[in-house]
């Protein structure tokens, strides 16, 4: 977890609140504080690519991910690793759909992927859902958090791209010039 002092959490709270509460109308406090840890946590590479295979390299295809939680036919070990991908699956779709749906396409059109089969919102919606089955022990109180997520997944999509679109134009020359006009 991220410390709530740090200011890049607090930025992304307050925008995730407000676009998820006015654009999209998710009113949900766990699901703004989930998602604006996510956003702080993949801020670091480690974390955006920390599912990796047998082998130890990391995973940036999510059809690559796809096989290594499946605990039948695939390469995870137990339901618990299941859980661990998949969860990671529905983050990492999240993030890239809300903040860099442009640069999916790039990806695709680029390299020879399993990637280039999979549905990003489609497996980040499963991917919560079956992460919300796990109800029981110590995922029960999470459970119903990660029912949400798959649920609202394609508003939480449209508003984290909102929350992009806030931190494009914090970004832009005119509006640090007036920033620095007004101090």
């Amino acid at each position: 977890m991220i410390a709530e002092s740090n200011p890049l959490l607090r930025l992304f709270q307050e925008l995730v609140s407000y676009h998820f509460s006015s654009d999209v109308g998710i009113r949900d406090s766990e699901v703004h504080a989930y998602v604006s840890n996510l956003l702080c946590e993949f801020c670091d590479m480690e974390q955006l690519y920390k599912v990796r295979d047998a082998a130890g390299r990391p995973l940036h295809d999510v059809g690559e991910m796809l096989l290594e939680s499946d605990p039948v036919y695939g390469e995870a070990p137990s339901f618990d690793r299941e859980r661990q991908v998949r969860k990671h699956i529905g983050d990492y779709t999240l993030f890239f759909t809300g903040l860099f749906p442009e640069s999916l396409n790039h990806y695709r059109l680029r390299r020879q992927r399993l990637e280039s089969f999979v549905d990003f919102m489609k497996a980040g919606k499963e991917s919560y859902y079956i992460v919300s089955k796990f109800e029981h022990f110590e995922y029960a109180k999470v459970a119903p958090l990660f029912a949400r997520l798959s649920k609202e997944f394609e508003h939480c999509v449209y508003g984290l791209n909102q929350v992009k679109n806030d931190l494009q134009e914090m970004q832009h020359p005119i509006v640090q010039k007036q920033k620095q006009l007004m101090m």
